[in-house]
């Protein structure tokens, strides 16, 4: 099992389109105004719990309903424990957003924990993609119970391993 120090290291040394630059620092908020569920959420009632957030968006991103499973997993296994998982949906598709079927993609994906839409990316914006060229942005990041990242997995669909690196920090914050 990979210790959380040897992870951090590791994440230190990591080219900056990773996201390593952004570890052990605090994330700005978010400028959430709608919640299908599980809100609304307002960033100062998180503190004192660990928290993931991870950034999805419709059935044309294969990545995303690959994560799904990891993220349901996460949010029963690790809930009880201090873990809030909180889903932002970022709207890629040409045709004009439609709140509804996110709710249905949601459901799709058997989403229990809280969903909101960052439908301008404001949030996503001033989170991941300001001044930097990123290759993903349905990204995820762990905060420990302050609102510290302490790990950014970069986008696309989890690896067993990286799903392993990502429980295991999260054991580590939830002591």
């Amino acid at each position: 099992m990979i210790t959380a120090l040897a992870l951090f290291a590791a994440m230190a040394a990591a080219p900056a389109a990773s996201g390593s630059e952004l570890v052990g620092t605090s994330p700005p908020g978010w400028e959430i105004s709608e919640w299908l569920q599980g809100g609304p959420l307002a960033w100062d009632q998180l503190r004192g719990r660990v928290v993931l957030v991870r950034w999805w968006t419709g059935p044309e991103c294969s990545f995303c309903g690959a994560a799904a499973p990891y993220l349901n997993k996460w949010h029963a296994r690790h809930g009880p424990n201090g873990l809030t998982v909180v889903g932002l949906y970022h709207h890629k598709s040409k045709d004009a957003l439609d709140r509804k079927r996110v709710a249905e993609l949601a459901k799709e994906f058997g989403f229990l924990f809280p969903i909101g839409i960052d439908a301008d990316w404001r949030t996503l914006r001033r989170w991941w993609l300001d001044g930097t060229e990123r290759e993903y942005t349905s990204v995820t990041f762990l905060l420990d119970r302050k609102g510290v990242i302490r790990h950014i997995h970069p986008g696309g669909s989890y690896t067993r391993r990286e799903a392993a690196e990502i429980e295991s920090v999260l054991e580590e914050l939830l002591k």
